[in-house]
């Protein structure tokens, strides 16, 4: 065997073996130099069609001097505005890069190979990467005819080997919640050993009165850890800034293991001063709302079966192959998300413009 027929085997670990890499949405400089096309939607990656709120923006510019210096790696201030904002002592503030980066280092400190961990199906795609890169198991749940996490499924899938359960509410794809009644009685069935991770990304879009935050449950359930992020409604996903609430123990233990210097001096800045500025919020939740609302109509008119979406996005059936309409939306200048898992596709709503030619393309189909 000649040096050119040899094939080298580099010592990476049993566990990545049959994991994919995450893959982000379609770009949109992609498909325009794909197709030649000058305006392009991008609706596959549940952006913000709003900018980094006035505040964060004039913060942020008047920090661009001081990037020759490491960001403050605890995350101080910042972490004393959230504690402030969520009501939660400091001690159980951890920030990440992302609430992603947040599930990855939970899954440091607490998956062990053989350990399972339960999730929805579909939910978010990462909860079970984390889950196979440490070698622990993945128990996916189907959502219920309604494509919302089924909790009793979820619940007597518990065994002695669950070491974690993953609640993405809202749930992405399907932007589906589980009341806050129901996250109650849930957690009254769980183990006090077996630590629940609501996922709450999209939180601030929730309109439906029966959904409530996860951090009432954590004073009578401390085995509650609750996610949030500054990348949905803040309009900072360039900056990659997550928060998450958790237990003290979990906190000190994701110190350990995260980076120094996790989160970056502008992100931080760009959060912190984001948090002043409930009325846009509210507004950008109120417009959200009524652009959903909007799709929602145009998609019933159309007879597409969905989910009944509380976030920034819609899952529906476009009446053909995922993999199909997905080509078909492209090449009218559309990028939204295909899901192999099954025939549905998820939208994110974008502006008024964007979700009108949205609605026109599907009539089109």
């Amino acid at each position: 065997m000649g040096e050119k027929d040899r094939v080298y085997h580099p010592p990476v670990r049993r566990e990545l073996a049959g994991i994919e890499p995450y893959r982000p949405g379609k770009r949109a400089s992609e498909v325009r130099l794909e197709l030649g096309l000058e305006r392009i939607i991008k609706l596959s990656s549940n952006e913000s069609p709003f900018a980094p709120v006035k505040q964060a923006r004039t913060a942020i510019s008047a920090a661009l001097k001081g990037l020759n210096r490491y960001p403050d790696g605890a995350c101080h201030l910042l972490r004393q505005r959230l504690k402030v904002h969520t009501g939660s002592a400091y001690e159980t503030l951890m920030v990440g890069n992302g609430s992603n980066e947040l599930i990855r280092l939970l899954g440091q400190v607490v998956f062990e190979p053989g350990d399972e961990v339960i999730m929805a199906t579909p939910s978010f795609v990462v909860y079970p990467l984390v889950a196979s890169i440490m070698g622990a198991r993945a128990i996916e749940v189907p959502l219920d005819k309604a494509l919302a996490h089924d909790l009793d499924a979820i619940a007597k899938a518990v065994t002695s080997r669950t070491k974690l359960i993953f609640i993405c509410n809202p749930n992405n794809p399907t932007g589906t919640v589980v009341s806050a009644r129901d996250c109650r009685a849930f957690m009254e069935s769980v183990p006090a050993d077996v630590l629940v991770c609501f996922d709450e990304a999209y939180h601030e879009f929730v309109t439906d009165p029966a959904y409530g935050t996860a951090l009432s449950l954590m004073e009578k359930h401390p085995n509650v850890i609750v996610l949030r992020t500054f990348s949905k409604i803040y309009g900072l996903a360039g900056a990659r800034v997550g928060y998450g609430v958790a237990a003290p123990e979990i906190v000190a233990a994701v110190d350990k293991v995260r980076e120094p210097f996790n989160v970056n001096l502008l992100g931080q800045i760009g959060a912190y001063y984001s948090l002043d500025s409930g009325p846009e919020i509210r507004r950008r939740a109120s417009v959200n709302r009524a652009q959903r609302e909007l799709v929602e109509a145009g998609l019933d008119r159309l007879g597409l079966v969905r989910a009944a979406s509380q976030t920034n996005f819609v899952y529906f059936d476009p009446g053909m192959p995922a993999a199909e309409a997905f080509d078909k939306l492209k090449r009218q200048g559309i990028i939204v998300r295909a899901f192999r898992h099954g025939d549905h596709i998820r939208a994110t709503l974008g502006s008024p413009q964007d979700n009108r030619q949205l609605t026109a393309a599907l009539e089109a189909l």
